[in-house]
């Protein structure tokens, strides 16, 4: 219950920083669209904020077959957040591993090494947050 709390006061934080709260209500709401996916070589992503429409700041969920992950663990600048919406995932971390399942979420901090994997039998659902740094334009 503790992560969930975590979690959601990240999110919330996440969306409110350096907001004035000044769009209109359907510039706001970002429903699925099946017909929006992206196809990936283990099943597919959908942007719910995409970094190019807000500084930085993404949201996506990715679906992964079973037994398969999106790519290997690697690191980058920014921190990154998983939340495990459905199935069993496999996070990697710094070289631990753990099994873990629906409503969990997963913190890598920024430079660390980590990767997550689907599980389980069933396709792994998660959503992914983090905020891309500014490019020199």
């Amino acid at each position: 219950m503790k992560r969930l709390l975590f979690f959601f006061i990240i999110l919330i934080s996440f969306f409110t920083y350096g907001q004035n709260g000044q769009i209109p209500i359907e510039d706001a709401i970002n429903s699925f669209d099946i017909d929006s996916v992206q196809k990936t070589k283990v099943g597919y992503q959908y942007w719910f904020l995409s970094k190019e429409e807000l500084d930085g700041r993404t949201i996506k969920m990715s679906v992964v077959k079973p037994g398969l992950s999106t790519h290997a663990p690697h690191k980058h600048i920014q921190d990154e957040f998983f939340f495990i919406l459905e199935g069993k995932a496999k996070f990697y971390l710094n070289g631990e591993e753990r099994i873990v399942g629906p409503l969990t979420s997963l913190y890598c901090p920024s430079w660390s090494m980590h990767g997550i994997a689907n599980a389980g039998e069933e396709e792994l659902k998660y959503l992914v947050l983090q905020k891309y740094p500014k490019t020199e334009e």
